[in-house]
């Protein structure tokens, strides 16, 4: 455990209250992955917490917890709690707690109840580090209670068997796929934020596969056609999914996604195309046809022309060539230009595109 963790549980036990490293950080520890979220439970509360790390202007409305960052971690600092009232699926109202034994059982998955001292030594109440050693995701207590209380579960269970490559445990494995209308009743905002996270893991194509085989696409409002590409970029999944408008994808990501797709459906990349959509949705788009991504960035570094800027001639030479007036025919005819000099029918010079002009528009 690195010292600077050491030193934040060092100072809460100085001043009197227990805490330990808990969740995330202590499974990733075990499973030697480098992770820089450190949650830690204490018996300390939120006014002691920000006392004790001069926390003047720290509040504790994420339900009792205080973040601190450093430039290694970031923490935070949560008191020993449990849930006593969810609205919309999250808790809105909790209790604080006496012990950590306490903290752990309302946590949801064993691989996320142990916790570790400042010392290094890890403590497990519920079976996590056999759970770690077979490679199993399963529900602390019980299932229908937790699910109950936050559906979310579903899509968490999932994101970690493709995050880490486990398996979900028989029993949950079941539960899921004969309650997946349970999942409607999360906000799209939650849904997304968890699909992303199973999207952009290594293990991504599990993930998807997992949704499709516990029947949860349909309740997520999702159609997986069974032939997704992997694509290391979730955008380039997205782009292959149906999805239902109540996503809330950003202006940025709905662009991107709309590009890619429109890349697919024209079946190839060459200079037109990354002209039209640029260079990042077309390295997207080049996974999902099975395009190497180093020959569509030599392409790109080779394209005669970025812009219409590039152009070697402008609509007032255009214009004064042809000898007419400024009308919409400008337009045509630099579209024409722009499409020979990518289809390389067309060098970007001023003496050759005047003679191209005045054969073929005059």
């Amino acid at each position: 455990m690195n010292d600077k963790i050491k030193n934040i549980l060092q100072k809460l036990e100085d001043n009197g209250f227990t805490a330990y490293v808990v969740g995330g950080f202590v499974r990733d520890y075990l499973l030697g992955i480098e992770t820089y979220d450190v949650d830690i439970a204490t018996s300390a509360e939120p006014k002691d917490v920000r006392s004790i790390f001069d926390l003047s202007n720290a509040n504790d409305d994420n339900y009792g917890s205080i973040y601190i960052k450093d430039k290694l971690y970031n923490y935070d600092i949560t008191t020993y709690r449990k849930e006593l009232k969810y609205v919309n699926r999250r808790p809105v109202e909790y209790t604080y707690l006496d012990t950590v034994d306490e903290d752990i059982e309302r946590r949801d998955f064993t691989i996320n109840s142990l916790y570790m001292d400042k010392s290094g030594t890890v403590f497990d109440k519920v079976g996590g580090k056999q759970d770690l050693e077979d490679k199993i995701i399963r529900m602390i207590g019980n299932i229908n209670d937790k699910m109950i209380e936050d559906p979310l579960r579903m899509l968490r269970a999932v994101r970690f068997a493709a995050t880490l490559d486990f398996v979900l445990e028989s029993t949950l494995k079941n539960y899921i796929k004969q309650n997946t209308q349970m999942l409607r009743t999360l906000s799209y905002t939650r849904k997304k934020e968890e699909l992303d996270k199973i999207f952009s893991s290594q293990n991504r194509l599990k993930g998807i596969n997992l949704l499709k085989n516990l029947k949860m696409d349909k309740d997520l409002d999702l159609e997986i056609p069974d032939d997704v590409v992997d694509s290391i970029n979730p955008l380039g999944i997205w782009a292959q999914l149906k999805v239902s408008g109540d996503y809330s994808f950003t202006k940025e990501e709905t662009d991107i996604i709309d590009k890619i797709k429109s890349i697919i459906s024209y079946g190839i990349i060459d200079n037109v195309v990354l002209y039209e959509y640029g260079l990042y949705p077309s390295i997207i788009a080049s996974d999902i046809l099975g395009l190497n991504r180093k020959y569509i960035s030599d392409i790109y570094k080779n394209m005669p022309i970025y812009s219409v800027k590039d152009i070697k001639i402008n609509g007032d030479e255009i214009i004064n060539i042809l000898g007419i007036e400024p009308g919409s025919i400008i337009k045509d005819i630099i579209l024409d230009i722009e499409l020979n000099i990518l289809n390389g029918t067309l060098e970007n010079d001023f003496s050759k595109i005047k003679e191209y002009i005045l054969k073929n528009w005059r």
